[in-house]
């Protein structure tokens, strides 16, 4: 049972299903005749009905003169917030990391005074009374087993 949870859990590496090659035959040969269909498609009303044609175009042009313009603006307005982001970093978040390594460098000699004066002092106290307390235990023995009962 175990092995079936993580079976159905863990992924596998399973390997992506192949696409049958008459299929990518199929869809090269029907985009061809797409492609083909619109060709002739345009030909033929450019043919026919050319002044439409040319009404048609103008509107396209007109509304790629459109989008080109607002994705100026667009770009503009971006190019503005790079430059805001850039001072941003520069005159604000800058010094708040100088403020925060100097921070870090008088913990770091807080830390290394502490150790030097304190730590290092207790210790060695702690180490002399606890050899002097086994030294006194050799000596003596144990003052618990010296008593009579």
């Amino acid at each position: 049972m175990e092995g079936q949870i993580i079976s159905e859990t863990t992924p596998t590496a399973e390997s992506p299903r192949q696409i049958p090659p008459a299929y990518i035959v199929l869809g090269v040969i029907v985009a061809l005749l797409v492609v083909g269909l619109v060709s002739a498609l345009v030909i033929w009303l450019a043919a026919n009905f050319a002044p439409e044609i040319q009404a048609i175009r103008d509107v396209f042009i007109i509304a790629l003169a459109l989008q080109s313009c607002v994705f100026a603006v667009i770009l503009v307005i971006m190019l503005l917030m790079l430059v805001r982001l850039v001072n941003m970093l520069e005159f604000e978040i800058k010094p708040i990391l100088e403020k925060t390594n100097e921070t870090v460098g008088m913990v770091r000699g807080t830390t290394t005074f502490v150790s030097k004066n304190v730590v290092t002092p207790v210790t060695k106290a702690s180490s002399y009374a606890a050899g002097v307390r086994r030294g006194l235990k050799v000596l003596f023995g144990d003052p618990k087993k010296n008593l009579p009962d």
